[in-house]
């Protein structure tokens, strides 16, 4: 078994023992996460709320939400689940947050596309006893639980990549890059963006800089055809992506401007066509986070905390504490993200069943190093 393989095995067996603690309260004790603590039982079921947030990254509804409500059904298979995506608009996210509330959820599992604004939707649900799991974001007003990835390692490694790219094709201390952010109502880019200059600054010239809204890929393209006006398109040297979806912006901005030999250009959530243009030389590098243990821990979570138990965590994701915006202190869980070049797509995509050789392969990339060295296999 190699070490991916051996990450998800040993999460099953985590998320098994907890199914164990859960549905019998063995060693369990009363919660200290909410101030009411739930009263639902796994064995009659109850409602589960998830509220996530736009579907312009191919994540959230290709694999967060089926693997939510997979690991769900296996914790509690009595349990129902609500589910709703806001499409980016912080209204509407509030308005479907009051809707579950009426309709009786016991607890709500919220990636709030505003962290600020989410506040609202939190101490709405606390006021009415309702438990909160902050998902991937941490959204402010005093959740009970949270669930995400380091996010600030994120941005190093992006950077780290990115250097270590510039390095590989010789550019020295005077490599001039173009960084392309997240959105800024998200808690998460600015951590992305953090990490990214902790690394990056001092290394290198930053020519050109955008904060991207609502994490646009049309966007972006536009920021992209600023940067090369401004800076010139062979004066780039590298471009800092903080996600597949808006490298794909900057691929094509770059391609409209006549040039061929792309710089090294980052991303993150290993989308099949940011893997895919790994494979073709478009992009550099991506960032592939284990949604599947992401959204099983979500659901031990929200179970945990509708029913009064303690989440403790396992042998693989100990509990730490994490500040929101408030100075609270919430008790978290931050998986390890994993940098994948071209070289890492077998040992990491591949190998933990997010994507197949054929899924990767289309006739598209099938002349390609990477699809033809695999066949061969």
């Amino acid at each position: 078994m190699n070490k991916r393989s051996g990450f998800m095995f040993r999460a099953a067996v985590g998320a098994a023992a907890a199914l164990s603690l859960l549905a019998t309260g063995c060693g369990a004790t009363t919660t200290g996460a909410s101030d009411e603590g739930g009263t639902a039982s796994v064995e009659e079921g109850f409602k589960v709320g998830l509220l996530l947030p736009e579907t312009k990254t191919a994540r959230y509804e290709e694999f967060d939400k089926p693997y939510f409500q997979e690991s769900l059904k296996e914790i509690c298979e009595k349990c129902e689940l609500l589910y709703q995506n806001a499409d980016q608009e912080t209204s509407k996210q509030q308005s479907q947050a009051e809707a579950m509330l009426t309709s009786g959820v016991d607890v709500l599992v919220l990636d709030a596309v505003d962290a600020e604004s989410a506040s609202g939707i939190v101490k709405n649900a606390k006021s009415q006893g309702v438990p909160v799991v902050a998902y991937d974001r941490l959204a402010q007003g005093g959740v009970d639980y949270y669930v995400s990835f380091d996010n600030r390692r994120v941005g190093e490694v992006q950077g780290q990549s990115l250097l270590q790219a510039l390095d590989e094709e010789g550019a020295g201390e005077d490599a001039k890059i173009v960084m392309i952010n997240g959105s800024p109502t998200d808690p998460n880019a600015a951590l992305f963006k953090k990490g990214a200059h902790d690394v990056l600054d001092g290394q290198v010239e930053i020519a050109a800089e955008y904060d991207t809204p609502e994490w646009n890929p049309d966007e972006a393209q536009t920021e992209m055809e600023q940067a090369i006006t401004s800076v010139g398109a062979d004066e780039i040297d590298g471009v800092y992506v903080a996600n597949d979806g808006m490298a794909a912006g900057v691929v094509a901005a770059l391609k409209s401007a006549g040039v061929d030999d792309l710089p090294p250009i980052t991303g993150q959530d290993a989308e099949i066509a940011g893997i895919q243009r790994l494979v073709s030389g478009e992009q550099y590098m991506t960032v592939y986070k284990a949604i599947r243990p992401e959204a099983r821990i979500a659901a031990e979570m929200a179970v945990a905390a509708a029913t009064g138990e303690k989440y403790q965590g396992g042998d693989d994701y100990g509990l730490t504490k994490v500040k929101d915006g408030d100075g609270k202190e919430v008790k978290s869980v931050l998986i390890e993200p994993v940098p994948v070049t071209v070289d890492e797509i077998e040992d990491t995509v591949i190998s933990d069943g997010f994507y197949t050789v054929d899924e990767i392969c289309t006739q598209r990339f099938a002349d390609s190093d990477f699809c033809k060295s695999i066949d061969e296999q």
